[in-house]
C-alpha cells in the first residue's frame, strides 16, 4: 500500500479513558483505484455521542461500512472492547453489538412494530412457531424502557416519520447494541421530533451506550455531541470536544474554506412580478385516502416559495401531479398564463417548467449511463446540439465542460457513469441540468437533501442566480433551516392541505414553524384550505 508522503505521517495519539472502540491506521482502497480512507484514527468513548462530520465523498460511510463489517478495510486495524476484530458482515457485528440505523429506513409497511423489532431474531415456540404474544410482550416493554411511547402492535404505514425512525432504533436495542451508528437521523423529523430524539440519545448515552452520529446539520452536531471526529478528502482532521470548537470553524474544516450560510445578501429585486406557476384547487384521492384537498398557491417570477411540512403530508404527491408523473382528480395548473393541467411531461417542460426530483437515482438520473447522457437529457433537441437525428458531438462536449466548470463537478471525465460520483455531485449534475433549460419556473424538491454543506452552500447560491434572472422558483423541502434561509415566502402543509402561508419568513423561527408542520397551529381556512396566491 503506497500513498504520497503527506499521508504517511501518522498520528500519535495516546488512548485516554474508557474506549469501546478503536480505529488505526485504516485506508481503504478500492479496486478502481479510489482511496476512500486515509490513514484514519479515531478512538470512540463509552458512553459518549461522538459526531463524524465532512462532505459527501469524504469518507465518512465507507468508515461506517467497515465498522459495521459492510467493507473491509484494506490495511490498518480496529479494536472493540480492547480486542482486535474484522468483521466478515453486518450480521457478525449486529452480534458483536454494533446496530446501525441507515437514512433510508429499512421497514416493510404491512408489518407491525413488534414484527419490525423481531424479524431475523423471533421468540420460537416449539423451536418452529414464531410466538407473536412473547414478541409484543419484550418489544413493548421495551418501548416502555426507552420512553418511546409506541404501541407495538400497530402496522408501520399508520406510524409517523419520527416514529418509524424509533422502530428503527428500537430494532438495534432488542439485538443489545452497545453502539449505535446513526446516519443523518434528524434529516426528515421536525425541531419538536428532533428535540424529543435528542431527549433519548441523551438517555442512551447515560445508559452506557455509545452513539456515532452522522450528520450534515452542524448546529445539531455540536448541541448533541460530546466530541466531533472532521473528515475531508478520506482524512479525518482531528477529533474535537464539541464545547470548544465553533461553527464557523467545523465548517472551515469540512469546506477548507469560509462557507456562507446567509443568502440575504445575494437576493436582488426583479422589477417584474407575476404569477409564473399557479395551482388551483388540486386535489388527489388514493385508495379511498385524501391525498389532497383543494390545494391553491401561486409562485411569482422572482420569488422563492418554499413549502414546508413533514414528509407524508402530501407535499410529494403535489409535486408529482404538478409535474404530470402522476394523474389526479381536479384542480388545474398554469405556467406563465398558460394552461398545463393535460399535458404531457415533454410539453410541460416545453411551457417552462423544470424539476429537480427528491431522488437523484431513481428519477433524476439515469445511474449506467454517462454524466454527458444525463446533463443534456433535458435540452439535447436544442439547435445548437442537434441536427437532424444526429448529435454536434463538438458542441455537445463544449456544453457539458462549461457546466462541469460552472457547477465544480468532480469528475475525471464527462464519459464516466453518473453512478461512480459522490451523491453531491450527482446533484450538481441535475441542478446544472435544470439550470441549463433557462425555465419560467423551477421546481426543487429536496435539492440538497443528504448532501454536504459545501455542495448544498453552491446549489442554494445557484437557485438565488436562477430567482435574480426572473424566475419563479417551487422549493419542497423538509429542512426548516433551509426554507427560512431561502425563501421570500413559505407555505406549510399538513394532512394534504396548507395550514399557513407567511409573507416574511425572517419573522418565524424554527419551533413556530415546526408547530404548523405537526398540525398544533393553522391559520384559518377558507372554502377549504389557506390560500396564499398574493401577487
Amino acid at each position: 500500500m503506497h500513498f504520497p508522503p503527506e499521508y504517511k505521517q501518522r498520528k500519535e495519539r495516546r488512548l485516554l479513558g474508557d474506549y469501546i472502540l478503536e480505529l488505526n491506521q485504516i485506508d481503504k482502497v478500492y479496486g478502481n483505484g479510489v482511496v476512500a480512507n486515509r490513514d484514519i484514527n479515531i478512538s470512540f468513548r463509552k458512553g459518549e455521542i461522538h459526531s463524524i462530520v465532512g462532505e459527501n465523498g469524504a469518507g465518512k460511510s465507507t468508515l461506517m461500512k467497515i465498522i459495521f463489517g459492510i467493507e473491509q478495510p484494506s490495511s490498518g486495524t480496529m479494536k472493540y472492547k480492547g480486542r482486535e476484530v474484522r468483521f466478515s458482515g453486518s450480521q457478525e457485528a449486529i452480534n458483536a453489538g454494533i446496530g446501525m440505523v441507515h437514512q433510508h429506513f429499512m421497514l416493510i409497511p404491512s408489518y407491525t412494530v413488534a414484527d419490525s423489532i423481531i424479524l431475523g431474531n423471533e421468540p420460537r415456540k416449539m423451536k418452529i412457531f414464531t410466538d407473536y404474544k412473547t414478541a409484543v410482550k419484550r418489544t413493548q416493554e421495551l418501548s416502555d424502557q426507552y420512553q418511546f411511547d409506541i404501541d407495538v402492535t400497530k402496522k408501520i404505514s399508520e406510524l409517523s416519520v419520527g416514529e418509524k425512525q424509533k422502530v428503527e432504533i428500537l430494532k438495534t436495542l432488542y439485538r443489545n447494541a452497545e453502539i449505535i451508528i446513526l446516519d443523518e437521523p434528524t434529516s426528515v423529523l421536525t425541531p419538536q421530533e428532533t428535540e424529543l430524539l435528542f431527549q433519548q440519545l441523551t438517555h442512551f448515552k447515560e445508559t452506557g451506550h455509545t452513539i456515532l452520529f452522522i450528520s450534515h446539520k452542524l448546529n445539531e452536531v455540536k448541541r448533541i455531541s460530546d466530541r466531533v471526529t472532521i473528515m475531508r478528502n478520506g482524512v479525518d482532521k482531528g477529533t474535537y470536544d464539541a464545547d470548544k470548537i465553533s461553527l464557523d470553524e467545523m465548517a472551515r474544516l469540512i469546506v477548507g474554506r469560509e462557507v456562507v450560510e446567509d443568502y440575504s445578501h445575494l437576493r436582488k429585486e426583479v422589477s417584474e412580478k407575476k404569477n409564473i406557476l399557479e395551482v388551483k384547487d388540486i386535489s388527489l384521492e388514493q385508495n379511498g385516502v385524501q391525498i389532497l384537498d383543494k390545494v391553491s398557491f401561486a409562485v411569482k417570477s422572482g420569488e422563492i416559495l418554499g413549502i414546508a411540512g413533514v414528509q407524508g403530508n402530501g407535499q410529494s404527491e403535489l409535486v408529482r401531479c404538478i409535474t404530470g408523473l402522476i394523474d389526479y382528480g381536479t384542480g388545474t395548473t398554469a405556467v406563465d398564463g398558460k394552461d398545463i393541467t393535460y399535458l404531457n411531461i415533454y410539453d410541460k417542460r416545453k411551457s417552462g417548467l423544470a424539476y429537480i426530483p427528491e431522488d437523484r437515482m431513481e428519477d433524476g438520473t439515469a445511474g449506467a449511463a454517462s454524466i454527458t447522457d444525463n446533463m443534456i437529457s433535458t435540452f439535447y433537441e436544442r439547435e445548437d446540439l442537434n441536427k437532424g437525428p444526429f448529435l454536434l458531438l463538438n458542441n455537445v462536449q463544449n456544453e457539458v465542460e462549461m457546466l462541469i466548470d460552472k457547477f465544480s463537478v468532480k469528475t475525471k471525465n464527462a464519459k464516466q457513469r453518473i453512478d461512480s460520483l459522490s451523491g453531491g455531485n450527482i446533484q450538481k449534475v441535475v441542478v446544472a441540468r435544470e439550470y441549463r433549460t433557462e425555465p419560467k419556473c423551477l421546481i426543487a424538491e429536496q435539492p440538497v437533501h443528504g448532501i454536504d454543506i459545501g455542495s448544498a452552500e453552491f446549489i442554494h447560491t445557484q437557485l438565488i442566480e436562477l430567482r435574480n434572472q426572473g424566475a419563479g422558483i417551487l422549493l419542497v423541502s423538509a429542512d426548516i433551516n433551509e426554507v427560512i434561509n431561502l425563501c421570500d415566502r413559505i407555505l406549510v402543509m399538513y394532512e394534504g392541505k396548507i395550514a399557513g402561508c407567511f409573507d416574511d419568513p425572517s419573522k418565524f423561527d424554527e419551533k413556530e414553524l415546526g408547530l404548523y408542520m405537526l398540525g398544533v397551529k393553522k391559520q384559518e381556512e377558507e372554502q377549504g384550505g389557506v390560500h396564499c396566491e398574493q401577487v
